[in-house]
């Protein structure tokens, strides 16, 4: 699977633009706030319905403008599939497959795999549960369509049954037989749920475990774990049982949307103990994990974007970074960095077809480096 062209329409502060690309790596230099990210997320849009940066879909349309538009062509086991995503402000989203809208996002999620590791990455070490939730639950909502669909209807009851506490808090009056419902649903989904992320996990540990040895040079151990009470015995009871403080507190304070997944290095949270080039090491192993995990379950290589790694990384991780893609690891490649000279002189070392693209605030020109 290969992304052959993009098109822009209004797309953040392009006005306009058309590439075409290499099947094997792409690269875009410029400095710093020229577009080159933009380029990447438009690519992110196509797969995941979704920009990578800004949740608000209208924050992404051109200044002054109300709509944008984001076009792609693939070539999937030699047939050719046409993307095109439609943002207009006041109306719903559209994806739409060779001429075709799809009905529900959730049916395009997963059809066209992508990874992608940029540097606000390590949040998933630094910040709260959620962001490792959201981590783990994309990989599997692009892998396994009727665990989407339990994560989905799960949001919904939980956001029924917390607004339901909030009304019974603001009120006064509490009736528990309007909980029953959005309980009992809780608790299945939670179960569910929390099994498949169990079983994920134990697939995933040994791929993430390897990477980081390769990177680190053996160094140190990591290790990762999920940590969740969803799957004892008694959750069922313990979830009756925080109903007082659920009705005090007023919101849900037992099930899947409080679990984690704790990083270690050396036995120890790496979120404290690790250093910046311990964490920089496990995010990338943690990406490349899911790369062959994608790999594996998907039987195509995923596009991997590659957002201004260059400058976040060592030449020692650099280096292993570039052995996989001369090893041929990957598939489509996309890098951004502001620095072309740098960019040349990696790849070029590298036995790929490598295409280049400069950006300069929101133009695109092809490069001979």
């Amino acid at each position: 699977m290969h992304l052959k062209n993009l098109q822009l329409n209004q797309f953040k502060n392009y006005q306009s633009a058309k590439l075409e690309f290499s099947e094997e790596i792409n690269c875009m230099v410029g400095i710093n706030g020229s577009g080159k990210t933009n380029l990447l997320d438009a690519i992110h849009y196509l797969c995941l319905t979704k920009s990578a940066v800004n949740a608000q879909d209208n924050q992404n349309i051109l200044h002054d403008m109300d709509f944008f538009t984001v076009m792609g062509e693939f070539e999937m086991a030699k047939n050719s599939l046409e993307i095109r995503c439609v943002v207009e402000s006041g109306k719903k989203k559209q994806i739409i497959q060779n001429g075709k809208a799809v009905e529900k996002m959730s049916d395009h999620v997963g059809l066209l795999p992508i990874v992608m590791i940029a540097p606000d990455d390590t949040q998933l070490i630094k910040d709260g549960s959620e962001e490792r939730r959201r981590f783990f639950d994309n990989m599997l909502c692009q892998l396994d369509k009727p665990y989407m669909d339990n994560l989905v209807r799960y949001q919904h009851f939980l956001k029924q049954r917390n607004a339901l506490l909030k009304n019974f808090g603001e009120t006064g009056r509490i009736n528990k037989a309007l909980l029953e419902p959005y309980d009992l649903e809780l608790i299945r989904l939670s179960r569910l749920i929390a099994e498949v992320r169990l079983e994920f996990v134990n697939a995933y540990k040994p791929l993430l475990l390897e990477h980081y040895a390769d990177i680190s040079g053996k160094r140190e151990t990591v290790d990762i774990h999920y940590d969740t009470t969803c799957t004892a015995e008694d959750f069922e009871r313990e979830f009756y049982q925080n109903q007082s403080k659920d009705l005090i507190l007023r919101r849900s304070t037992m099930g899947i949307h409080k679990d984690d997944f704790i990083f270690e290095i050396d036995n120890y949270p790496i979120k404290k103990y690790g250093s910046q080039g311990q964490q920089k090491s496990f995010l990338i192993a943690l990406k490349l994990a899911q790369f062959e995990i994608f790999h594996a379950k998907k039987s195509t290589k995923p596009i991997l974007l590659l957002d201004d790694i260059f400058d976040k990384l060592d030449d020692l991780r650099i280096e292993k970074l570039m052995q996989l893609v001369a090893d041929q690891r990957f598939g489509q490649l996309f890098i951004t960095d502001a620095r072309p000279e740098r960019s040349a002189g990696i790849l070029k070392g590298i036995n790929a077809q490598a295409k280049f693209f400069k950006v300069e605030q929101g133009h695109v020109s092809a490069w001979d480096q």
